[in-house]
């Protein structure tokens, strides 16, 4: 591991892509140790790795004197937990800390999450060094495990108990002095009574208690911060109450120090101040605790043990222990432990927790479960795929914690807003206390003091920092929940801002699965004598149509008869005898090449529908038996359920919906059609494809491509946003910014209803933040007593600004609920 930055002399040990003789080798080894302080210089061609001494240079320059020679080093990301974190100012600071790291190339903070995604050269950057980074910033830093979700859960949980505690103390200690200091104001008898010597010293006493004990979070992380000239929420708050409590122990103690008739007691909103914001932590972390609910969900699906067949005996053995090829036994009502191809037995499972698909899959021998699902009917034995974090679940879950730590474009703003904040606000509040002090009434002090605590109090960067990640990390979950992964949350917006959707159409808007969807036996021939025949002799053909016409015979439950003689023309079709029977099955040419007429009454005029299916999109083929034309067969893959409901939810919300496909222009323009979309890209190559996406792109804006094959992964990262069908291939998954994980088209509108959802919310969110202080933070330093109006107490100050996080985590909460209509 590499040594921390303050080391004099630190080993490197990078990867290097591009190698691929020795004269590389030397090229490297030669820029590295021109390098200052290099020694101990090897690049080994077999690993890719090259490794050295460096002194009185960082990693940043031997990255880029690697790039130089003409290679590169690969980027990777590592991912800190970053404790202590309370506003949008903080993730600001543990930016540009991590960001000064020598090799680092990007760091991102998450408020709501307290995560740090960085990321730098493979090799070039420890995590000693980061972590480092972030203890100098004053936060404090953790390595992140696998168990990340469950883990973050399980913080905000004690998060939530330790502050709920604090309250509790705080409300406890604080009731006395609001109960003293109101009953003066209420109880006109008792000013006497309670405004006396010994009444001040308990009020300071219990002020004392409060700021030491529950306040003393505040004033812990605020003052150091405000010490290294980086003040943060705490430091505003712990101004605010200390000034309030020191001027009224001076009161208390020392009232000559005073102007007279200025030695006022403002214990009351000391403590209130503390008591209510620790209320507004407390129910941001239950808050906070619900936004992750969703990805908590999906970790709870995996079942911590599982049943093994070893020596033909059940043994019961951890998740985590399950090996590769282990046969685990799921009996019905459980949830399958992993990954795996089923070996035995037959069941319907219920993938709807992680597809979004209600309707239970059947399973049977050979097929592929995903763990985490529901075992409904059959017990089954499954061969173990895929375990840890090779898991679909797995997957999902990074997928989803990926996207809920991004940070939109629409951030950058807050982003540079927030950075100068705190310091704009305690600015205010100096001018708030000076002009109050030399214009105000008498007694000046005390309505300088106590404006100039209202401004520090009232403002609130907590909301500018949680309005956009909350948002995001509950729309992603919610998405999850319905069967769609944001792969990164960038996505969210760019969906938001598309104008066009173009879809591929094998497997993705039809089935990817030739099926016979007709047959029609000429007179004298039944259905089920001719497709017996017509499926014998298509078993021994390997075309896609062969397949189809084959497993229409086996789900009718027909037997195949022996084949002799086979024969196959390109370009026409096959022949051969099926049981002594002479069998020819293809398409006109090739029974005009054999001398049968397809055309007359006698054959039911089978030409005029092979017509009409063709013009329907199906493939039309004939069947001869003994030289006559026996039947009428029609092949077609089959629209997905759903498509057309689809694509008119997508018409419906204003976007262009266009095909891309490479199948024959006839073909492709029939399922148009019948789906109703009127821009059709027919006949393209992969390359091709990208071409249309960006003719689209130029005659209607921002484009979405829905794609789910190998040929697909170009237009996918072309596009905009690329969606890929999560049932194609994982090439198409790797190229999408979206996957839905069903196949089904009704998630590609949940992903364009869920993301303009998160976006309004988002700006829902940033509208109240900005408007909340800029509205409240000149009412705080009295700009309406000016006009006759009231000034603002501290301590209604302090009530105002907990609700104000409080508000926007309340707002992200609502998208739980968000459907996708929007």
């Amino acid at each position: 591991m590499t040594p921390s930055p303050a080391s004099p002399s630190r080993r490197l040990d990078l990867p290097v892509t591009g190698l691929s003789c020795a004269s590389c080798v030397g090229r490297v080894e030669r820029a590295l140790a021109a390098l200052p302080g290099a020694s101990e210089v090897a690049v080994n061609l077999a690993t890719g790795r090259a490794s050295l001494h460096l002194a009185g240079a960082d990693a940043d320059a031997a990255v880029a004197a690697i790039v130089r020679a003409g290679y590169a080093v690969p980027e990777a990301t590592t991912v800190v937990e970053v404790g202590g974190l309370s506003c949008a100012s903080c993730v600001g600071r543990a930016e540009r800390a991590l960001a000064s790291v020598p090799g680092v190339t990007a760091a991102s903070v998450n408020l709501a999450t307290g995560r740090a995604t960085v990321r730098h050269a493979e090799g070039a950057v420890a995590f000693e060094n980061l972590a480092e980074a972030v203890r100098r910033a004053g936060y404090e830093p953790a390595p992140v495990s696998g168990g990340a979700a469950p883990e973050r859960g399980e913080r905000w949980a004690a998060e939530s108990v330790t502050v709920r505690r604090d309250l509790v103390a705080a409300s406890v200690l604080s009731a006395p002095i609001v109960v003293i200091d109101m009953g003066g104001h209420l109880v006109p008898g008792l000013a006497g009574v309670v405004g006396g010597a010994g009444f001040a010293w308990v009020q300071a006493a219990l002020a004392t208690l409060v700021l030491a004990g529950p306040g003393r979070r505040f004033f812990g992380h605020g003052i150091p911060a405000l010490a290294r000239g980086r003040p943060d929420m705490n430091a505003l708050v712990a101004l605010g109450a200390g000034a309030a409590y020191l001027y009224s122990l001076v009161s208390v103690f020392a009232p000559d120090r005073l102007p007279p008739g200025t030695a006022h007691l403002y214990f009351e909103a000391a403590v209130l101040i503390v008591t209510l914001i620790l209320l507004g932590r407390t129910l941001e972390a239950r808050a906070k605790g619900r936004t992750g609910a969703a990805i908590a969900r999906l970790v709870g699906l995996a079942p911590a043990t599982a049943r093994v067949i070893r020596n033909g005996a059940e043994v019961s053995v951890a998740q985590a222990e399950l090996r590769l090829g282990d046969v685990v036994r799921v009996r019905p009502g459980e949830r399958v432990a992993a990954d795996g191809t089923v070996v035995a037995g037959t069941t319907y499972v219920d993938e709807s927790m992680v597809t979004g698909e209600a309707v239970p899959v059947s399973k049977g021998t050979g097929a592929t479960v995903i763990g985490g699902t529901l075992n409904t009917t059959g017990s089954i034995d499954l061969a173990v795929g895929a375990v840890g974090a090779e898991t679909a679940l797995a997957r999902i879950v990074a997928m989803v914690e990926a996207a809920q730590g991004a940070k939109l474009p629409i951030q950058g703003l807050v982003d540079r807003i927030t950075a100068w904040f705190v310091p704009a606000v305690m600015a205010a509040s100096a001018l708030t206390f000076l002009a109050w002090l030399v214009l105000g009434p008498s007694p000046a002090l005390g309505f300088a003091l106590v404006n100039a605590i209202a401004v520090l109090i009232i403002a609130c960067p907590c909301a500018m920092g949680l309005a956009t990640p909350t948002s995001i990390m509950v729309g992603t979950g919610r998405a999850a929940e319905r069967g769609v992964l944001f792969r990164n949350g960038a996505a969210l917006q760019a969906l938001r801002d598309v104008r066009t959707v173009a879809l591929d159409k094998t497997g993705t808007l039809t089935e990817g699965r030739p099926r016979l969807t007709d047959l029609h036996p000429a007179p004298g021939f039944s259905a089920d004598e001719v497709l017996v025949l017509a499926a014998a002799l298509e078993s021994r053909s390997e075309h896609p149509i062969a397949r189809a016409i084959v497993a229409a015979a086996e789900a009718r439950g027909l037997g195949l008869g022996a084949v002799t003689g086979f024969e196959a023309v390109p370009g026409f079709g096959i022949a051969g005898r099926v049981g002594g029977r002479a069998v020819a099955v293809g398409a006109a040419r090739h029974m005009a090449r054999l001398g049968i007429a397809t055309g007359d009454l006698a054959t039911g005029d089978l030409a005029t529908r092979a017509a009409s299916l063709d013009a329907e999109g199906r493939s039309p083929l004939y069947v001869a038996v003994d030289g006559r034309l026996a039947a009428l067969l029609a092949v077609a893959d089959p629209i997905k359920p759903g498509a057309v409901e689809a694509v008119a939810a997508l018409k419906a919300r204003g976007l262009t919906v266009a095909m891309v496909t490479g199948d024959a222009r006839g073909t492709a323009e029939s399922v148009a059609r019948s789906l109703g979309i009127g821009t059709v890209f027919a006949e393209v190559l992969p390359g091709g494809k990208v071409e249309a996406v960006r003719d689209l792109r130029a005659r209607h804006g921002a484009v979405a491509f829905v794609g789910d094959g190998i040929n697909d992964a170009p237009a996918l990262a072309e596009a905009e946003v690329g969606i890929a069908i999560g049932t194609g291939t994982d090439i198409a998954v790797e190229s999408a910014d979206v996957v839905l994980m069903s196949g089904a088209l009704e998630g590609l509108v949940t992903a364009l209803g869920l993301s303009r959802a998160v976006m309004r919310n988002i700006r829902q969110n940033l509208f109240w933040a900005f408007a909340y202080n800029v509205a409240l933070i000149p009412v705080a330093a009295g700009a309406l007593h000016a006009f006759g109006g009231p000034l603002l107490s501290p301590v209604l100050a302090a009530g105002a600004m907990a609700l104000s996080s409080v508000f926007v985590l309340a707002n992200a909460l609502r998208l739980r609920w968000a459907g996708g209509e929007s």
